[in-house]
C-alpha cells in the first residue's frame, strides 16, 4: 500500500495528517472496491440490532496517544452472540478540533446509501446514562500504521487493487468533508482488506468545507488523485438529491451539514469531470 501526503495538507494550522490513499479491492465483494463481502453486508441489519439491544458484559475505556476522544470498547452479548464495540460521544470542541458522535452514524448511513461498503455498522445507543455512537468492533485487525511500521511484506500495500479501494475512499472523504484520514484510523484485515473508522471530525460546514473538497488537484499529485472510480459508485453518488441524503440520515446532520454535503458534491463532480478529462472516462473508470 502506498500514502502520498499533499504538501499543501502539510502546511495546515492544525497538522492533520492526510491519507491520500488508501484501500483494497476484494474479489469476493459484492462491487469490486466495496471491504466489507455481500454476506457480510447481507448482515447489517442483524448488528445493528444487535449494537442496539446486547447486554454489556464488560467496558474498558481505551486512551490512545494520538487521540482526544477516549471512547470506551464494549463487551457484547445476546443469545449466543458474543462480540465487541466501540462506544463514543464526542460532541463539540476537543482537542482543536469539532468533533460529534452523530457523524460517526452519519458517515456509516452514507456509506450503505452509495454501496460504499467501507465503514462497519454503527448505531446510536446509551450508554452510563449518555448518547452516543456504537460501532462494530471488527475482530482481527491491525491498524494500517502499525502494519506499515514493520517494513514487512508490503506488497499488498503497493498492488493495483489496493491503491483502487484508496481512491473510492478517499472520493468519500471528499464528499463527507474528511480531512481527518490518516494511517492510524484505517483497519487491515487479516485478509488485506480495508475498513474506515473514525468520523467524528466529519461533515464540515466552514467556508473551506463548501468552496474545497480535502483532496483535490491543489494539493494531491495526478497519479494519487482518484485516479481509478468505480463506475457505479460515481453514478450513484452524482445522482444523488438532498431529499435521497435527509432520507437516509434523518436528524443525524443539520441542514447546514446537508446542504454542505451538497456543495461538496458539486465540487466532487467538477473534480472527477476534470479527471476524467485529463486521462479519457476507460482509463478512469472501472
Amino acid at each position: 500500500m502506498r500514502i502520498s501526503f499533499g504538501k499543501a495538507e502539510r502546511r495546515r494550522a492544525r497538522g492533520a495528517a492526510v491519507l491520500s490513499v488508501v484501500g483494497v479491492v476484494l474479489g469476493l465483494a459484492h462491487h469490486g472496491f466495496a471491504q466489507f463481502t455481500a454476506a457480510e453486508v447481507a448482515q447489517r441489519p442483524r448488528w445493528e440490532a444487535f449494537l442496539r439491544e446486547a447486554a454489556i458484559l464488560a467496558q474498558m475505556q481505551l486512551r490512545f496517544e494520538q487521540g482526544v476522544t477516549e471512547p470506551w470498547k464494549l463487551t457484547l452479548r445476546q443469545g449466543d452472540v458474543l462480540a465487541s464495540a466501540l462506544w463514543k460521544d464526542p460532541s463539540g470542541e476537543s482537542g482543536g478540533f469539532w468533533e460529534g458522535w452523530k457523524y460517526e452514524i452519519a458517515a456509516y448511513e452514507l456509506d450503505k446509501l452509495l454501496g460504499l461498503n467501507m465503514v462497519p455498522p454503527t448505531v446510536e445507543r446509551e450508554f452510563s446514562g449518555r448518547a452516543g455512537s456504537c460501532q462494530l468492533w471488527i475482530e482481527g485487525t491491525s491498524l494500517y500504521r502499525d502494519l506499515a511500521a514493520t517494513r514487512q511484506d508490503l506488497s499488498t500495500f503497493k498492488s493495483d487493487r489496493w491503491l483502487k479501494a484508496g481512491y473510492a475512499a478517499q472520493f468519500f472523504d471528499n464528499l463527507i468533508g474528511n480531512e481527518d484520514r490518516h494511517m492510524g484510523n484505517v483497519l487491515v484485515t487479516a485478509d488485506a482488506r480495508a475498513i474506515l473508522i473514525d468520523h467524528s471530525r466529519t461533515f464540515r460546514t466552514s467556508e473551506r468545507f463548501v468552496k474545497a473538497i480535502p483532496f483535490s488537484d491543489k494539493n494531491v499529485a495526478p497519479d494519487s488523485l482518484m485516479r481509478k472510480l468505480p463506475r457505479a459508485l460515481v453514478q450513484r453518488t452524482f445522482a444523488l438529491t438532498e431529499g435521497d441524503l435527509r432520507e437516509a440520515v434523518g436528524d443525524l446532520l443539520t441542514d447546514a451539514e446537508l446542504k454542505a454535503v451538497m456543495a461538496r458534491l458539486r465540487l466532487l463532480s467538477l473534480e472527477v469531470r476534470r479527471i476524467i478529462a485529463d486521462f479519457g472516462e476507460d482509463d478512469v473508470l472501472y
